[in-house]
């Protein structure tokens, strides 16, 4: 697992359409740099729909949100038109970078040792270094988008629909129904 702290790995990749993302392009910005194992399976599908559904969250947090696996272009094409994902997924064919990100490799897959793509999310700063990093992201449990928008010291509330709100006053009746987070 890379370090926070340390210069995020630049890469060059396609995502699903055919245009070429380099990371040192969004220098300046925060991103969201989040590995997954393939498309259209549940808990990719789940990961990849609550960043869909928080982009506005992030957006005004000025991050980008990129998703990277090993499938094909053609497969993210069909996976990102079918749930209306906004945001690069990126194609690593060749497993280059999800390795450089500790993406790749062994893993517990239902009690069995297996190689493949690991779940893990990288918050890059503005500046190119590693901000925070969730090593095994359960999708089941907490969105990646939720964790990431929390890193930038903003005080959220996680709505009982899984939707993210911003909360400038805490009182106890808006406590009750809510789950708050802050750094």
């Amino acid at each position: 697992m890379l370090d926070v702290g340390s210069e995020a790995p630049d890469f060059e990749l396609e995502d699903q359409e055919g245009k070429t993302h380099r990371l040192s392009a969004y220098r300046g910005g925060w991103v969201v740099l989040y590995f997954y194992p393939k498309d259209d399976t549940p808990g990719c599908t789940k990961e990849a729909c609550g960043f869909r559904d928080n982009m506005e969250a992030l957006s005004d947090l000025n991050a980008t949100v990129l998703g990277v696996s090993a499938d094909d272009r053609a497969s993210h094409a069909r996976f990102a038109q079918k749930h209306s994902l906004t945001f690069p997924l990126l194609v690593d064919p060749q497993k280059d970078v999800l390795e450089t990100y500790d993406a790749y490799g062994e893993k517990n897959l239902y009690g069995r040792i297996v190689k493949g793509v690991k779940r893990v999310t990288y918050l890059i700063d503005p500046d190119g270094k590693i901000a925070r990093v969730w090593p095994k992201v359960n999708t089941f449990r907490t969105s990646s988008a939720w964790s990431a928008a929390l890193t930038f010291g903003h005080t959220l509330a996680i709505l009982p629909s899984g939707s993210i709100r911003y909360v400038t006053r805490l009182t106890p009746f808006t406590i009750r129904p809510y789950r708050f987070f802050s750094p």
